[in-house]
């Protein structure tokens, strides 16, 4: 072994000594909030807060129902919540976000051939439509892209359906995403895509697409898992001939939407910032309670919990409802470019960790965490130590985030809310994200394990490491 291998391996042993040096300290501190911790779970679990959450959450998706970015339903909520939000003692205000303001309009998609039938169709968020006029073609069933590949030379003029296997929401996502153009560079007139759930009731599922911009845009439209399978099915002992109209359309004029943005300060480090975050838009099916009313309120109900129980962590404590997720992330991308204005110097410095609830509100398990410092890891394990009474204690490494994933380029901790979400895409982007969803002691934990553990890394003495 080299003098230089030597020199590595004892620099890795003092650092590694260093860390669990590091660990050991902030294990103890961390013990300390144990009686701040089951404070907060009992009054939410056993106390005046229980069953708040859900009352509130059904309260708001019963009066609004779904959210859509442009609209005004969606506007007319964000200034309810300010009012509810202002109501609670809690530091309210919002900040102007534009975002592409897409409008479904009219759809239907049918079979005509072998022999008619209707089908259960949702246009893809941001397609175009069919220019005010049917679209009527034969159809190229694909199950992958690699098939539409091989197959590219019989594209040309037809509706290309993609009945893909599901895999995972993060695997087959990108039929939904990527097929309009991918099919377009061949000639489609249109795509349907078989909805991304692995499971289905005939409910089709809506999500975003991204056009290529060096081929033509053409419409596309998710239809259900039963649809796809019986179009494939026939196509391979018949002709199937498919009728699509599609009312979409994007204005030349973007949105006008608010992030709503709610503070506990920091009594110590004011200028340093724990955030804790869902969305408060939806897509236009369905009441958005699942995606994300759950995420939106388990966030600002951790704040207002916190406050009534008159707490003071150290550093500000920060609830951000996004606005423009369903589109594309446009009220994080908006919040991360005021923030680096130099009106706000250092405000991406100065945040201790970004947590986000968007994946459900199931019964939680812990939190997700992507900071690769071994301190901070060592920090969240042991906060979700403290969550026993709730059996929220599973730490796994990654995130599961949509709006703070942008985050990561600047190196900021990041955390989900781990939650058993295996059901969450048999509702996702449907007509069934209903308050059926939901439950109340679910509700519950999930703002318990939301308020203690940010509460928790708010008062440490020292901000998490990057």
């Amino acid at each position: 072994m080299s003098i230089k291998e030597v020199s590595f391996l004892i620099l890795c042993l003092l650092l590694c000594q260093k860390a669990t040096s590091s660990c050991e300290c902030c294990s103890e501190e961390i013990s300390s909030k144990a009686t701040i911790v089951n404070r907060i779970i009992n009054v939410l679990t056993k106390g005046n807060e229980a069953g708040v959450t859900y009352n509130e959450l059904e309260k708001f998706v019963d009066k609004f129902g779904p959210r859509m970015t442009g609209t005004e339903t969606l506007e007319n909520s964000i200034d309810y919540m300010l009012d509810l939000l202002r109501r609670n003692g809690l530091n309210a205000r919002t900040e102007e976000v534009e975002a592409p303001f897409w409008i479904r309009g009219e759809e239907y998609a049918e079979m005509t051939k072998p022999w008619p039938k209707k089908f259960g169709v949702l246009g893809i968020g941001l397609s175009v439509g069919t220019n005010g006029a049917n679209i009527s073609a034969p159809v190229l069933v694909v199950t992958s892209f690699e098939e539409l590949e091989e197959r590219r030379d019989e594209v040309q003029g037809k509706i290309v359906v993609y009945n893909f296997k599901f895999k995972s929401y993060g695997v087959s996502v990108k039929y939904r995403s990527q097929g309009a153009s991918r099919a377009s560079k061949y000639g489609a007139l249109a795509v349907l895509v078989k909805s991304v759930t692995p499971f289905s009731l005939y409910t089709p599922h809506t999500g975003m697409l991204n056009y290529d911009q060096t081929v033509p845009k053409i419409p596309a439209a998710c239809i259900t898992v039963e649809d796809a399978e019986l179009i494939h099915r026939l196509s391979k002992r018949d002709n199937v001939s498919v009728r699509l109209f599609m009312g979409a359309k994007t204005l030349d004029k973007p949105a006008i939407s608010r992030n709503i943005i709610v503070d506990i300060k920091g009594w110590k480090y004011p200028e340093e910032v724990v955030i804790v975050s869902g969305h408060i838009d939806s897509w236009d099916v369905g009441q958005g309670a699942m995606d994300d009313g759950g995420g939106a309120f388990v966030s600002w109900r951790a704040l207002a919990v916190i406050h009534n129980l008159g707490l003071k962590p150290k550093r500000t404590l920060r609830a951000i409802l996004w606005t423009g997720e369903e589109q594309g992330l446009w009220g994080a991308q908006s919040y991360i470019k005021v923030s680096l204005t130099p009106r706000h110097k250092n405000e991406i410095d100065n945040i201790s960790i970004a947590m986000e609830s968007d994946i459900g509100t199931f019964r939680p398990l812990g939190l997700t965490f992507s900071g690769t410092n071994p301190k901070s890891q060592c920090i969240v394990k042991h906060t979700l130590e403290l969550m026993k009474a709730i059996n929220a204690t599973e730490l796994v490494l990654g995130v599961e985030g949509s709006d703070i994933v942008l985050f990561n380029e600047y190196k900021v901790p990041l955390a989900s809310l781990n939650n058993d979400h295996r059901t969450y895409f048999y509702y996702h982007h449907t007509n069934a994200d209903t308050m059926l969803v939901e439950n109340s002691t679910n509700l519950d934990t999930c703002t318990a394990l939301w308020a203690a553990s940010s509460f928790v890394f708010a008062d440490l003495n020292h901000k998490l490491w990057r």
